[in-house]
C-alpha cells in the first residue's frame, strides 16, 4: 500500500501540472487568436428618443462582419472570448445611450483595430446638454453592462483573467497618432483644454492575488511591461515588442513612476470578490522572481489620464497582438 501511495502522488502532481499548462495555453490561444482582429461583430442599439433616437453600432472582435445583434440586450461574451472593448451600452435613469471608441478598420486583406479618444455629445433641447471626453480602450477582462451611473468609472472595468504562466513579452503591429491636447470633459461643465499633450499606453502585467477573510483582495506585482506612446508612429511597425520584467523594477534604468504599483484608489484595478462585491485590488508590493502569478492583465488605452480626461484625436491602431511564451 505504501508503494502504491508513492506512485499515485507523483501521478496526481503531474496531472495537476498538465491541467495548469492546458489552462495557461487556453488563455494564450484565446488572446492570440482574437488578437488578429480579422473577425468583428456589431450590436445595433437604438438610443432613447429623448437624446435623438439614433441607431448606433457597438463593435467587438469576434464572429464575422455578418454577425449583427439588435436591441438593448447587455453584452455577453461568447465562450473563449476573453477580450473586451469599452464599447458599451448605458441605461441611466431609463435613458439608453451608447459609446463606441474601438473600431474595425481595413488593413490589407483583413482588418485591424482602431482605438480613439473623442468627445461624446449628449444633447436634448432644453433637457440635456453634455460633452464627455471618452477614452478608447481594449482589454483582457470584463466590462459588465449596462452601465447605470457615471460614478466611479474605474470600478466598472474588471481587468485581468486567471493565469499561471511565465510569458516573455507581448508583441503586436502598431501605429499611432498621439500627443493631442488633453481636454477635460466630465459632462457636468464645459469642455476645458488643459494645455498639455496626452499619451497612449500599453499595459501588460502579471499579479499574484489573494482574498482575506473580510473579502479584501490583495496583490503582488509579479511582472511588468508598460509602454507609453508619447510620439507618433506614422507608419506600421510590425512585431513591436514589450518585454515582461519579473520582480521589483524600481531600480531599473527604464523605470518610470507610471509603471509603479497601483495604490491610488482613483486608478486602482477592481475585482469581484468571493462575496460578489466589487472591491479595489490592493497592490501591496513586488513579488520575488519565480513567484507564480494568478492573473494576467493586458490593456491598451488611447489616453493615459484618469476618466473623462484625454487628448481628443489620440488614436492607436493595433494588429496581430500576441503573447510570447
Amino acid at each position: 500500500m505504501r508503494r502504491a501511495r508513492f506512485i499515485v502522488l507523483p501521478l496526481l502532481a503531474a496531472m495537476a501540472f498538465a491541467g495548469n499548462l492546458h489552462a495557461q495555453q487556453s488563455v494564450v490561444d484565446a488572446i492570440n487568436s482574437y488578437g488578429k482582429f480579422d473577425n468583428w461583430s456589431k450590436r445595433e442599439v437604438k438610443e432613447s428618443a429623448l437624446i435623438g433616437g439614433a441607431t448606433e453600432c457597438l463593435y467587438e472582435f469576434y464572429g464575422d462582419q455578418e454577425t449583427v445583434f439588435t436591441g438593448k440586450t447587455p453584452f455577453s461574451a461568447p465562450e473563449g472570448y476573453i477580450w473586451r472593448t469599452n464599447n458599451v451600452l448605458a441605461i441611466v435613469a431609463g435613458v439608453v445611450k451608447t459609446n463606441n471608441t474601438v473600431f474595425p478598420e481595413k488593413r490589407g486583406d483583413g482588418y485591424c483595430c482602431r482605438i480613439e479618444t473623442h468627445i461624446e455629445e449628449v444633447k436634448a433641447l432644453g433637457v440635456i446638454n453634455m460633452d464627455v471626453t471618452c477614452q478608447g480602450a481594449m482589454l483582457v477582462g470584463v466590462l459588465p453592462e449596462p452601465i447605470t451611473t457615471t460614478k466611479d468609472p474605474m470600478a466598472k472595468v474588471l481587468y485581468g483573467v486567471p493565469f499561471t504562466g511565465f510569458p516573455k513579452a507581448v508583441r503586436m503591429d502598431i501605429k499611432a497618432d498621439v500627443g493631442h491636447e488633453v481636454i477635460r470633459g466630465t459632462g457636468f461643465s464645459k469642455l476645458k483644454p488643459l494645455g498639455y499633450p496626452d499619451s497612449a499606453e500599453i499595459t501588460f502585467i502579471l499579479q499574484k492575488r489573494w482574498e482575506d477573510e473580510d473579502g479584501n483582495v490583495h496583490a503582488l506585482r509579479v511582472a511588468t511591461g508598460i509602454r507609453r506612446l508619447s510620439e507618433d508612429i506614422p507608419e506600421w511597425i510590425n512585431g513591436y515588442e514589450i518585454p515582461l520584467v519579473y520582480g521589483d523594477i524600481t531600480g531599473q534604468p527604464f523605470y518610470k513612476e507610471y509603471m509603479g504599483l497601483k495604490t491610488d484608489p482613483e486608478t486602482a484595478y477592481h475585482a469581484i470578490n468571493s462575496k460578489g462585491k466589487n472591491v479595489i485590488i490592493q497592490e501591496e508590493g513586488w513579488a520575488e522572481p519565480g513567484t507564480e502569478p494568478t492573473h494576467l492583465l493586458l490593456h491598451v488605452i488611447s489616453s493615459c489620464g484618469k476618466a473623462f480626461y484625454g487628448g481628443v484625436g489620440n488614436t492607436v491602431w493595433l494588429d496581430n497582438v500576441k503573447i510570447v511564451m
